[in-house]
């Protein structure tokens, strides 16, 4: 009888666990996270405290103080323009929105507002300085610009700037640019006119009207002050007008009818 080897037992060997290549990293990641959550909260806390802090220190505004020299500008003027951020708190009040509507008043150039602890605006007031006068009751500033329309009193010394609407700018820079030069000749410029044809007009304080046109302006100009201007300063009282329309030259205008032609090669003026 034929016999079989008896069956061995045969034991599975254990299954491999994955290994965990992280596991060191899960400490550190815990210990983060509630690193993480307490910086949380104390950011929260800190910004509880410093928003219970400003909402103690914006206060409402105290006083106003104004200063500047200023001879235009009515102490009702300004009180009617800040009138309405007075109820404003401390920290919170516009101070751009203040400096805004104080330049709305016609005379003031400049404003400044700034906050003066504990519960104070300091406001300054520069006004502007009329330089000309511009049409038959516009004045200008010193830079040339049309800042108030309709004005009541206006200096009659100023110098008279007329243009086309929309031209302001343009007769302000030709005045700017010639009265230092003419000062320096010995001439006081009093009036800058520009017609509606585009033709320019000088008038001197001592009455001479110099005729520039519409052509080679600069040009003509610079021919009045390095050639004419000796002419008109040394004869005070007897020109009348220096017409420079010409293309290389001038002509002189006098009170008494008896001069000829200053250096004009034509006959007639071009424009």
């Amino acid at each position: 009888m034929l016999m079989t080897p008896a069956k061995r037992n045969r034991r599975k060997p254990p299954e491999k666990q994955p290994r965990d290549w992280f596991g060191w990293l899960k400490p550190l990641m815990q210990g983060g996270l509630r690193t993480a959550l307490g910086v949380a909260a104390f950011i929260a806390g800190s910004s509880i405290m410093l928003w219970g802090l400003l909402l103690s220190l914006d206060r409402p505004i105290g006083q106003m103080d104004v200063v500047g020299k200023f001879q235009r500008v009515a102490p009702v003027q300004i009180e009617g323009v800040v009138a309405p951020f007075r109820g404003s708190g401390f920290l919170s009040v516009d101070l751009d929105a203040i400096r805004a509507a104080l330049e709305s008043i016609p005379w003031i150039d400049r404003a400044r507002a700034e906050r003066r602890w504990p519960n104070a605006v300091r406001i300054s007031i520069l006004e502007h300085v009329p330089a000309a006068r511009w049409g038959e009751d516009g004045l200008m500033n010193t830079r040339g610009e049309l800042f108030l329309r309709g004005a009541r009193h206006i200096p009659p010394e100023l110098p008279q700037l007329n243009g086309p609407p929309g031209t302001e700018a343009q007769v302000a820079k030709l005045y700017l640019d010639t009265y230092p030069r003419l000062l320096a000749v010995g001439l006081r410029l009093s009036r800058v006119e520009l017609d509606p044809r585009g033709a320019w007009s000088l008038a001197l304080s001592n009455g001479v009207e110099v005729r520039l046109g519409r052509l080679d302006v600069p040009a003509r100009l610079e021919r009045f002050i390095q050639i004419a201007s000796p002419v008109v300063a040394s004869r005070t009282g007897e020109v009348r007008y220096v017409d420079l329309r010409y293309s290389n030259g001038f002509s002189v205008g006098w009170n008494a009818p008896t001069r000829v032609a200053q250096g004009s090669e034509d006959g007639s003026p071009d424009a």
